[in-house]
């Protein structure tokens, strides 16, 4: 059997696009031989997959599923919302959402996980790149449970169940009955879907975020010309609002408009005879913060025929 080298495999990396692993595989399939290895990575697809791997993928499907007092959310990115409605690329969500609860959301050790159809979750997501013709990311993965109490999904516009393009989890602590936490956490999940809180109290938004929301404050502060003193009050009232307005608690209730979140769910634990806490959610949605490329439709079309536009 002729030696491996590192730089045979880096070589054919260069030239196929395909991952180190996949390379030292085929270079030893073929024995070392290079044509022969790209080759071997084209029939297996791989080849095709790395080069695809390339392309913006912001499309796809989050997945959340839960279990007893955990849930889980995840996100599996596609470059076009057609591969959203292919039974494949669902499945493959659903099947690796249903591996994240059981085994967590760490994203390295999820794609390193063997599925029951053959093969880890990685390798299993080349392959469906390959057939399926886009390239799919799974991009990310929280898990969240309580000790005693409930964890409620959500998903607006769901494509299928468990799967959609906004995926919530709620996990309520709490000792009252689960006719109480499902309603209950089903209008705080609604809740969250559609006022996309930043965090779940003040104390824990990002101090990045309140920075630059101190420095945009202070910037139109400074145009009104008021003395420094009045200026500094208005970019502490700025701040404070916009931490009032992002954290999950103090927002007002969608369903009323006016009510704080944490008042309702006092309110709910006391009418229960039980206190209620969130302890924590997960709100994901569809490409979030993933710049999308503009295409030419059309100039790909022609491109690929050969043509000019």
């Amino acid at each position: 059997m002729a030696e491996i080298t590192a730089s045979a495999v880096k070589e054919l990396r260069e030239r196929s696009g395909a991952g180190m692993m996949d390379c030292k595989k085929a270079l030893i399939e073929t024995d070392g031989e290079m044509e022969a290895a790209v080759d071997w990575l084209r029939t297996k697809g791989l080849a095709a997959a790395a080069k695809k791997s390339s392309r913006t993928a912001a499309e796809g499907l989050v997945g959340v599923a839960v279990a007893g007092t955990k849930g889980v959310a995840v996100e599996v990115n596609s470059q076009t919302d057609f591969v959203a409605k292919n039974e494949q690329f669902q499945s493959f969500v659903r099947d690796v959402t249903a591996l994240a609860l059981e085994k967590g959301d760490d994203i390295d050790a999820l794609k390193a996980t063997p599925m029951a159809q053959g093969g880890t979750v990685e390798e299993v997501l080349t392959s469906n790149i390959a057939t399926i013709g886009e390239n799919q990311v799974l991009r990310r993965a929280k898990a969240v449970s309580v000790a005693n109490g409930a964890v409620i999904p959500y998903v607006h516009n769901a494509a299928a169940p468990g799967l959609g393009k906004i995926g919530v989890l709620v996990a309520l602590e709490s000792d009252a009955g689960v006719d109480v936490l499902e309603p209950l956490g089903k209008q705080i999940a609604m809740h969250i879907a559609a006022q996309f809180p930043l965090a779940l109290d003040e104390t824990g938004l990002d101090p990045q975020v309140l920075e630059r929301e101190r420095a945009i404050a202070t910037e139109k502060a400074a145009e009104s010309g008021k003395p420094a003193e009045i200026i500094e009050k208005m970019v502490d009232g700025a701040v404070k609002k916009f931490a009032k307005e992002n954290a999950l608690l103090s927002q007002p209730f969608v369903i009323d408009g006016k009510t704080p979140v944490a008042d309702v769910v006092a309110k709910a634990g006391k009418d229960a005879g039980s206190p209620i806490v969130i302890k924590d959610y997960v709100r994901f949605q569809l490409g979030e913060g993933i710049e999308k490329e503009e295409s030419d439709f059309a100039a790909e079309v022609a491109a690929t025929a050969g043509l000019k536009k």
